[in-house]
């Protein structure tokens, strides 16, 4: 195998547009592995780590395309990649759309009047001298970077504070403002439900069930992963909540988070309760008892908290609890456990949502089942070899663990379908449990390439038992996390999975606890 390395001096993407351009080079036959990256230190380590640094000499304004592969393949990628990187506006646009982009938010600001809000996705190293740029000329910040220290995350969000102004992030995937979607986002009507954030699929799956439940939001904001840690404080979180206390379009107001450092809950559910709206609050893996409160809604769930903030807005009694197992899915799952030999007993988790993965593994502990996962939840034990499962195994694709040198796998989820398909191999295994993520950012089409590589393994059971339908094959169970009205269509991609034979729980907890009794019930044989 070859590789091949092509550097633009000088020259600038954000990482987005840099992971698809890496997405779509990767898929080339013929390579083995691409990656699109800004020349930074932090780039430069990981390019080594994962094989394709080669001798680079690039600085950190420099892009770097890296590919490994065959010969030819890695030529035609770099050519795909140059005229990606390097294509000219169409002749038909705008002048407009002609000119060329600005090269500082001094110029942005003045092209684009009261402009105040700024979308940072720069490398983590001058990610936080940019955001405060921005703040400085009186913008809002979403910063999508990562690699931002607490320290540095500290002073961005107190002279954020000070200036009257919101910083999402740093790690902030996601966010819709006034109906534009911001980041890996969805299609979501508009209505009367903000919600605050420190997880970016905690918020695309509220925001989609509430939509997928006939409401709307009126504001999703997120914080960033480490807002509500001790040393931050949750200033985001407080931000973003008196904001929608004040907004006159939002009645009902949702808040998220993994558990918090217990003072900054206390502050959260002081302000929560002072709010005068009502507010629902999940904090995965918290007690019920420890964020109940006048005012507040405690949720089990990621759905749960969509189901109660949608029946608040209707005026409706909060239902106690929106997922559990009813005697109809009980009876299917039965119906395909009962043909499954003794021998596959365990439940195989593979996500492209990091809280996806928590919430599973949180719900697999409350049916008795502790696993292993590169991102264990409190009683779970860490992997010792990320690339290999061991008994109940529950994986975050998402994580830094698995992206080094790849696009995450909701850009690209060849990496996540080929551990699917690894799973569906191995004897032992009795559930692969599975997210898809639909938006914009994600596949275009996530369930075609992993429809296929399910038929393959099909075919090899059926050809290993001359069954037409192997008995000896775990079943598959999946959520789709999307809407309809995004790029991929829900409705379309859960089709695609049913079709080839995979039961499609209705959200990511249902699709926990459907794998959890199957694994229960091989554990009785």
């Amino acid at each position: 195998m070859n590789i091949k390395i092509k550097i633009f001096r000088n020259m600038y993407q954000d990482s987005v547009s840099l992971m698809q351009i890496s997405a779509q080079i990767s898929k080339l036959a013929g390579v083995e592995q691409a990656s699109v990256a800004m020349g930074t230190p932090a780039n430069l380590v990981q390019l080594r780590d994962a094989g394709l640094d080669d001798g680079v000499d690039a600085g950190p304004n420099d892009l770097i395309v890296a590919v490994r592969g065959e010969p030819a393949a890695c030529d035609e990628a770099l050519a795909l990649a140059n005229e990606r990187l390097t294509s000219r506006p169409d002749e038909a646009a705008s002048d407009a759309e002609r000119a060329p982009p600005p090269t500082s938010l001094e110029m942005a600001t003045e092209r684009v009047a009261g402009a105040n809000l700024a979308l940072i996705s720069v490398p983590g190293d001058y990610a936080a001298a940019e955001a405060l740029k921005a703040l400085a000329l009186g913008m809002n910040v979403m910063l999508f970077s990562d690699n931002v220290s607490l320290a540095q995350e500290k002073a961005l969000k107190t002279e954020a504070r000070n200036r009257q102004r919101l910083v999402m992030g740093p790690d902030c995937g996601t966010a819709i403002v006034n109906g534009m979607p911001l980041g890996f986002a969805n299609v979501i009507r508009r209505g009367p439900i903000g919600v605050v954030a420190a997880s970016g699929t905690g918020l695309q799956e509220v925001t989609c069930r509430i939509d997928q439940l006939g409401s709307g939001i009126s504001q999703a904001l997120g914080t960033g992963g480490h807002d509500l840690h001790e040393e931050i404080g949750g200033i985001s979180m407080l931000f973003g909540l008196d904001a929608l206390i004040d907004d006159p379009q939002t009645r009902v107001i949702v808040l998220i988070s993994k558990p918090p450092a217990r003072p900054v809950a206390e502050r959260i559910l002081a302000r929560a309760q002072a709010a005068g709206k009502p507010v629902v609050v999940h904090f995965l893996g918290a007690q019920p008892h420890d964020v109940t409160a006048p005012g507040i809604v405690p949720a089990g769930t990621l759905a749960d908290a969509a189901a109660a903030a949608v029946a608040l807005a209707q005026g409706a009694g909060v239902p106690a609890a929106s997922v559990w197992l009813g005697a109809a899915d009980a009876a299917v799952l039965a119906e395909a456990a009962r043909a499954m030999p003794a021998r596959r007993r365990f439940i195989r988790g593979v996500f492209a949502g990091g809280t996806f993965c928590y919430e599973s593994q949180l719900l697999c502990r409350e049916q008795g089942l502790a696993a292993a996962s590169n991102t264990p939840v409190h009683g779970n034990t860490r992997l010792a070899d990320i690339w290999r499962s061991e008994g109940h195994t529950l994986v975050d694709l998402g994580d830094d663990d698995f992206t080094r040198g790849r696009p995450h796998p909701m850009i690209d989820p060849t990496l996540r379908n080929e551990r699917i398909l690894a799973e569906c191999r191995d004897p032992q295994t009795a559930v692969v449990l599975f997210d898809l993520v639909l938006g914009y950012g994600a596949a275009a089409e996530p369930a075609g390439e992993l429809v296929a590589l399910l038929e393959q393994a099909r075919n090899e059971a059926r050809a290993a038992s001359g069954e037409i339908q192997p008995a000896d094959f775990p079943l598959l169970i999946s959520h789709v996390c999307g809407t309809d009205a995004d790029p991929q269509g829900r409705s379309r991609q859960i089709a695609a999975l049913q079709e080839a034979g995979v039961l499609v729980a209705g959200c990511n907890a249902q699709a926990a606890l459907w794998a959890s009794h199957v694994a229960q019930l091989q554990l009785k044989k």
